[in-house]
This record gives C-alpha cells, sequence and structure tokens, in this order.
C-alpha cells in the first residue's frame, strides 16, 4: 500500500459527493476484462482486492480508489514481420507492387487477427484524494497514465476541475538554489545523494547517484550553468524522496520509524484492517509532507495553470 510515486493536482470546486455516492459512482464505472477485439480497458476495481468488496475506502477526509488498467502487448516487430510476409506472397501471386494503401489495409487487417492471441498486461494505480487540502495523488510513474486515472474519475462524476500542483518558485530554480547554497536549505530539509543536472545549451544531461551532493564537483558543474532537474530530499521522520522538475514526487521511501508504527498496529490478520491502517498512516504523513514542500518553494502558485480540465 506504501506509495512509490506521486503526480499532484490541486481540486477546484469539487463536486460535494458524500462516501455511498462516490462508491456507487464507482462501481457504475467497474472494470470489465477485455474481450478478445479490445486493446486496452480501464476501470475501477477494489483497492483491497479480492478481500475487499468496495470500491471506495476512506478515513479521516482521506479517500482512496484503484483503477485496474489491461492491455494487449502486441509488438511491433511481430506485426512487422508478418507484414513483409503477406506483402511477399501477394506481390509475387499478382506480379506487382502493392500500393502504400493496399499495404496498410493489409497491416490493419493483421492487427485485428493477431490482437486477440496477445498477451494481456494488467496494472493497479492507487488514486489518493485528500477531501480536507482539496488534493489529489495518484501513484504512478507516469505524467500520463495520471491522466488517464483523472480522466475515469472525471466519467464516473460527470465532472472534474483539477490543475496539476504549481508553486511560486519554479522547482528547477529551487533545487538549483539549494543544491548550490546550503544556507539557502530550509532547516526540515534533508539533502539526498542523487541529482540530475540540465545544461542550458546542448551538453546533455548528467546524472549522478549515492555521491555527496555537497562536493566541489558537484558545484563546478553548477558554476558550468547546470541546473538540478531532479534532486534527492528527505524530511526527517517521515520519508525521503526524489523531487523532479515538474512537481513529481518519485521513488518515495517512508521512515522507518512510520512503517514500524504501521507494524506495530495490531491488525487482528485482517487484510483489509491492514490496507486501511497503513493508507491512513501514508496519508497523513504525505499530506504534512507536502504542505512542507510547498512552503519551501514559496507556497502555491494562485494563477489557474492552462491544463485545467472538466
Amino acid at each position: 500500500m506504501w506509495f512509490k510515486h506521486l503526480h499532484l493536482y490541486r481540486l477546484h470546486d469539487a463536486p460535494e459527493l458524500g462516501a455511498a455516492d462516490l462508491e456507487t459512482a464507482l462501481a457504475e464505472q467497474a472494470f470489465r476484462p477485455l474481450n478478445g477485439a479490445e486493446a486496452r480497458r480501464l476501470g475501477w476495481c477494489t483497492p483491497a482486492g479480492r478481500a475487499g468488496t468496495q470500491y471506495l475506502h476512506e478515513l479521516q477526509g482521506h479517500r482512496l480508489m484503484t483503477a485496474l488498467r489491461q492491455e494487449r502487448i502486441l509488438p511491433t516487430a511481430v506485426v512487422k514481420e508478418e507484414l513483409e510476409e503477406r506483402v511477399e506472397t501477394q506481390e509475387t501471386a499478382e506480379g506487382r507492387k502493392l500500393r502504400r494503401q493496399e499495404k496498410l489495409t493489409l497491416k490493419e487487417q493483421i492487427y485485428e487477427e493477431l490482437l486477440p492471441r496477445a498477451f494481456v498486461r494488467s496494472q493497479k494505480v492507487d488514486l489518493w484524494w485528500d477531501t480536507r487540502h482539496q488534493l489529489i495523488g495518484i501513484n504512478t510513474s507516469s505524467r500520463k497514465r495520471a491522466e488517464e486515472i483523472l480522466d475515469l474519475l472525471r466519467e464516473s462524476l460527470g465532472s472534474l476541475r483539477v490543475t496539476p500542483l504549481a508553486t511560486q518558485t519554479l522547482p528547477m530554480r529551487a533545487m538549483t538554489t539549494w543544491l548550490g547554497d546550503a544556507a539557502s536549505r530550509p532547516a526540515d530539509m534533508q539533502l539526498g545523494d542523487q541529482v540530475e543536472l540540465k545544461a542550458k545549451g546542448d551538453d546533455g544531461v548528467l546524472r549522478a547517484r549515492q555521491v555527496d551532493l555537497d562536493s566541489d564537483e558537484i558545484q563546478q558543474l553548477l558554476d558550468s550553468d547546470r541546473q538540478a532537474s531532479k534532486l534527492a530530499l528527505g524530511i526527517e521522520g517521515r520519508l525521503s524522496f526524489v523531487l523532479h522538475d515538474d512537481l513529481a514526487v518519485k521513488s518515495l521511501s517512508f521512515d522507518d520509524a512510520l512503517i514500524d508504527e504501521a507494524a506495530q498496529t495490531d491488525d487482528g490478520d485482517d487484510s483489509l484492517v491492514r490496507l486501511e491502517t497503513d493508507f491512513l498512516l501514508m496519508t497523513q504523513a504525505l499530506a504534512e509532507s507536502i504542505e512542507r514542500l510547498i512552503a519551501w518553494l514559496g507556497g502555491e502558485s494562485t494563477t489557474t495553470s492552462d491544463t485545467t480540465t472538466a
């Protein structure tokens, strides 16, 4: 249940929807397995898997929902190889070269024939809705995947107005400042051992792991006009993470004390109780940490992004 990554979104004019109504809305968009002709499908599933029947878990204002995405994997190379064989066979039989449109039609036929036999890949993606702070966090490394889950939630609710979380200070500018000037770092910030530095010109990207970020080598790179696009940070007693220049929070690792607190909670060997215990402890830590991160970055931006969706 412990999240690994987060893409964060600010809710605007959030719909007033009770837990019972939201449960019904999610159930109406429940996941159904792919049929033979479908390439992909997305729907809600129970966060507890077979151990639960609820599509929504809500604890102290924190909501947990889980989407299930299935996709058929049909490698391009397989289609290409089959297409080349069929084109050669048809051209030999007819004594002529096939036109481009004929090849495209043949490619579509091959895709439709092979798709039902393709492997199916399943992926679960958790969504956290903090109703007190009107914040949504989606546990995925992919911004595109996060947007897909938001689209599913929007379809389930009828409307949903959100924007990617934004701050007054751009993350890249702040991270570069923190890295180059130890005195600029907030008192509650811990600097990690991972960084990605981008050059302003065409000198590419430099990635470093398990290094002393206060070393002379890192400072020299900053002096050559490189900027930090990713930076490992931490909050003592809470978590560590890698902050990205788009404000994505990745490679989350929760503090041992928090994990121990969850482990010491008596769940009576009930997997549902364990899920909800871990979720509540995790989201309380995340909510507090995100507030600190926003403060580190000069507060939240008041400008509504053009990417607002409804």
